[in-house]
């Protein structure tokens, strides 16, 4: 059966990135995409702009004819796509709509392109997207509007902590979609100043080895660098390694809860060139 890939979009050009960037991704095993609309998602000014009640009636049908022009370039998005790919139009609440989306679909991968307005994209994904991501615990990649032209991965890093991690099923079922493309594979890991940084450098390739996302026999490369913030340090290892696309593993307790605020994810994702591929883990035992 061929994987399931979601991508939630609207009329941005970071979703036109989004949606492009996972069709190269599925094309190898032949992904299906979903391009599901969710209204929430369009950007809207930072304050509510009050119009007064004789401008409000002209106003309605603007709204409308743009509204239709946007849905129209989605459904041609879909169509230009290289993979087969549909396109949907959410309505409802956005946890609702996405639960259902999740229902139907089952998709291996949620996507999603991060657009360079923070303060909006930080509101709408706090507040409305990230219940349901915890609860589907989806493997979940964020482009960045800013990203190069897509195309397959070629190097791709895994930014690992030191701790053990058990991918989830759903990650683990990502796996075949990791290693559809001819694709070098390098473990980074920021060191502490009281680290031996061989011994921490075997531990993190047999996390790795044992996490039984890459091919069996895939040779993975390890690039250790000392950093004072461990965020400085991954964006420092994508930087040199020429990495396009940045793996991390999402622990239970703190899956999506404070993606976007306080955290080493959240400090990545504000500077980071190319996609994040945020994968869950098991909680430990």
């Amino acid at each position: 059966m061929a994987p399931s890939i979601l991508v939630l979009v609207n009329s941005s050009a970071s979703a036109e990135r989004a949606a492009r960037y996972a069709a190269e991704l599925g094309a190898p095993l032949g992904a299906h995409l979903t391009l599901l609309h969710l209204p929430a998602l369009v950007a809207a000014p930072a304050l509510p702009v009050l119009l007064a009640p004789e401008l409000a009636g002209a106003a309605a049908p603007t709204a409308g004819h743009e509204r239709a022009e946007q849905l129209a370039g989605l459904q041609a998005l879909a169509r230009q796509l290289p993979i087969p790919a549909t396109f949907e139009e959410a309505t409802g609440p956005v946890c609702s709509a996405l639960a259902a989306a999740v229902r139907q679909h089952r998709p291996q991968l949620l996507v999603l392109g991060l657009s360079p307005e923070h303060d909006l994209l930080d509101h709408l994904l706090h507040h409305q997207l990230l219940p349901t991501l915890r609860a589907t615990h989806l493997p979940v990649l964020l482009v960045p509007e800013a990203a190069p032209a897509p195309g397959e991965p070629q190097r791709l890093l895994f930014a690992l902590d030191g701790a053990p991690f058990t991918p989830n099923a759903a990650a683990r079922h990502l796996a075949p979609l990791l290693a559809a493309s001819p694709s070098t594979y390098i473990v980074t890991h920021v060191l502490d100043e009281d680290e031996a940084q061989e011994a921490t450098g075997r531990l993190l390739l047999a996390e790795l080895r044992a996490s039984l996302l890459l091919p069996t026999q895939a040779p993975v490369q390890l690039y250790q660098v000392a950093e004072h913030s461990p965020a400085a340090g991954i964006l420092r290892a994508c930087e040199d390694t020429y990495a396009d696309l940045v793996v991390l593993m999402a622990r239970p307790r703190s899956f999506l809860k404070q993606l976007f605020h306080r955290s080493v994810t959240a400090r990545v994702l504000r500077h980071c060139q190319v996609p994040v591929l945020l994968l869950p883990t098991e909680e430990a035992g």
